[in-house]
């Protein structure tokens, strides 16, 4: 696949996940025993763009991994997923990026992240993915890399007509004004909004506030994920807030179901591009609840055809 029939390019993070289940997350300075260790591949930009691929999505990551062998599992790790790796370069001056991720028995998650060669990449990496990235259908961008590299990559994809969504993970309380003119879907969770805002979202309602506040910062829409609630969203045509719950579902391992709403929904806003951002939004919902249902993060993420076809219709329902 060549850089001209990408679809979807994700700028951002692999993290190396380190995964221990446990019946409980230990409290400071404690020691508890687990009963499953596990080594898988992470990292938010990463996880997007693998959940986009799995639905059929032609894929591009601009990544920089480490000379190691972390680095070289991962580099085959997107092959395998049917990631372009054109954009994906190793470094010998920082290690692959590792989380260390603690899961309990109710599939509730504590995660450490040392971003290493993650943040390493930048506008010389963004400039070599140039062609990419102005004639891709959709740009997804996070925070695990350096937020300079992130906006740059926005306003490239902006600048060439092409849509953006921007999912601002980790959270930080400062963030740069132009990235809500850059999103065309600023797509946050709750503790997210909480700190961009100020706001105690502790409810669908300041929620809803919240989504309100960043939308009037210049975002085209915005989506704020509620977890077991679905999630919430306004935009420009219409900021009335407006729910969209999702189906209940036994949890076994909700880490990276956040990534799996962005990775399905820059899928749905590449390849059934027609549908009401509400209808996407609820699909992309059915889709993250598939992956709490299985251990791990990529390992979770469904594929298309595992998956309802009517999920895949031009319709909406």
């Amino acid at each position: 696949m060549s850089s001209a029939d990408v679809t979807v390019v994700v700028v951002g993070s692999c993290m190396t996940d380190l995964v221990s289940q446990a019946p409980r997350l230990p409290k400071a300075g404690e020691t508890v025993h687990g009963h499953k260790f596990f080594i898988g591949f992470g990292g938010k930009g990463a996880n997007q763009c693998v959940q986009a691929s799995r639905l059929g999505a032609k894929t591009a990551m601009v990544c920089k991994l480490g000379q190691d062998v972390f680095g070289n599992n991962y580099l085959q790790n997107f092959k395998d997923q049917g990631v372009t790796t054109d954009f994906v370069s190793q470094t010998g001056e920082a290690a692959t990026g590792a989380a260390s991720i603690i899961v309990n028995d109710q599939g509730e998650n504590a995660i450490v992240i040392v971003a290493g060669a993650n943040l390493l990449l930048d506008v010389e990496d963004l400039k070599k993915a140039s062609l990419a990235i102005s004639t891709a259908r959709v740009l997804v961008c996070q925070l695990e890399i350096t937020p300079a590299v992130s906006l740059q990559a926005l306003k490239m994809a902006r600048n060439s007509g092409v849509r953006t969504i921007f999912n601002p993970a980790p959270a930080a309380a400062e963030l740069d004004p132009e990235f809500y003119s850059s999103s065309d879907v600023f797509c946050c969770n709750e503790s997210e909004a909480e700190l961009l805002t100020g706001f105690e979202v502790t409810d669908e309602e300041m929620a809803g506030k919240a989504a309100v506040v960043l939308l009037s910062r210049g975002c085209h829409s915005v989506i704020v994920t509620l977890g077991v609630k679905g999630c919430l969203m306004v935009s420009v045509q219409d900021a009335t807030p407006k729910h969209i719950p999702v189906g209940s579902v036994p949890a076994v391992d909700t880490t990276g179901a956040g990534d799996s709403f962005v990775g399905a929904l820059a899928f749905f806003m590449a390849h059934v591009p027609d549908l009401p951002l509400e209808e996407m939004a609820r699909r992309s919902n059915q889709i993250a609840a598939v992956s709490v249902q299985a251990a791990g993060t990529q390992t979770s993420y469904p594929s298309r055809d595992a998956l309802p076809h009517e999920l895949f219709e031009a319709g909406s329902q």
